[in-house]
């Protein structure tokens, strides 16, 4: 099995520094997500005798970062981030769209899987819209994600698998909820607090997890959670994208954008009802 030329030169490069301060300073409001991605990346790219692929489930409401987090790790292990040939992105709607052929990509699936994974041992697999996959798909690729050295002469011990999913949103929201009516900081959260419950929605919503032996069998590392974003965390998302659209930030048009959005509870108004999934087409109505 050939390594990716582009992993031999920038694996040497990658830094738990450099995803740290990425995650610091990008990903907004997400202090659990951020830790626990920074500790399983980094002691995944670490780590020259991984028994098993790294494989990551992100859950929480649209908007409130996941995909943002899965592009943000592929930047720092891959020169050409998302555009690298050794990341592949699944968009349930898109690629599994009927029930009918399931079998079908279930074939396909693991032959674009297998066939990925001998030309690239470190390719990087991102599963969007998990809540929406059909039940059943997802458990054609689980012997790739055990304890295996090789399956027909290939490892997929250096590979790295992410699930991204709003099941257990509206678990994730009223923790979230609970501690703001009792007046802890959303900080103090924990992902002990989440961890168990994300899991088990997962298993128990009929979407892309329902019944999985991937959760039966303990494949999934880490259920990431995604809190929901309040207020100061949507006006530092509207300065973040004025920054990469190379525009001047203006916090006043950021107030001004941030309370216009729907937030949670009704009269309190404390967390978005969307997060920052609508700021990047907002803005230009604003400016």
């Amino acid at each position: 099995m050939r390594l990716c030329r582009e992993w031999l030169t920038l694996r040497l490069c990658f830094t738990t520094a450099g995803l740290r301060a990425d995650l610091e300073s990008k990903l907004f409001g997400q202090h659990i997500a951020s830790r626990i991605i920074l500790k399983a990346v980094s002691g995944f790219m670490n780590d020259g005798n991984s028994e098993k692929p790294l494989v990551l489930s992100l859950h929480g409401w649209t908007g409130t970062g996941k995909s943002f987090a899965s592009k943000l790790i592929a930047e720092n292990i891959y020169k050409e981030g998302m555009g690298s040939s050794f990341v592949h992105l699944f968009i349930s709607t898109h690629h599994f769209p009927h029930q009918s052929q399931i079998e079908t990509y279930e074939s396909q699936l693991r032959q674009w899987i297998k066939g990925n994974v001998t030309n690239c041992a470190q390719s990087m697999f991102i599963f969007d819209e998990m809540d929406k996959m059909h039940p059943g798909l997802i458990d054609s690729v689980k012997s790739f994600l055990d304890y295996y050295d090789k399956l027909d002469g290939v490892s997929f011990q250096k590979a790295i698998f992410i699930f991204l999913s709003n099941a257990g949103g509206d678990r994730i929201a009223e923790t979230v909820l609970d501690f703001w009516k009792v007046g802890q900081e959303r900080e103090e959260i924990e992902l002990k607090d989440l961890e168990t419950a994300l899991s088990l929605s997962a298993f128990n919503t009929k979407s892309g997890m329902w019944h999985s032996s991937l959760i039966e069998q303990n494949m999934v590392d880490f259920f990431i959670p995604f809190l929901p974003l309040d207020y100061q965390h949507v006006i530092q998302c509207v300065l973040a994208q004025m920054k990469a659209k190379n525009r001047q930030p203006n916090p006043g048009v950021a107030h001004k954008l941030a309370r216009d959005l729907d937030y949670f509870p009704k009269f309190e108004r404390v967390f978005s009802v969307r997060g920052c999934k609508t700021i990047a087409k907002r803005l230009d109505f604003y400016t």
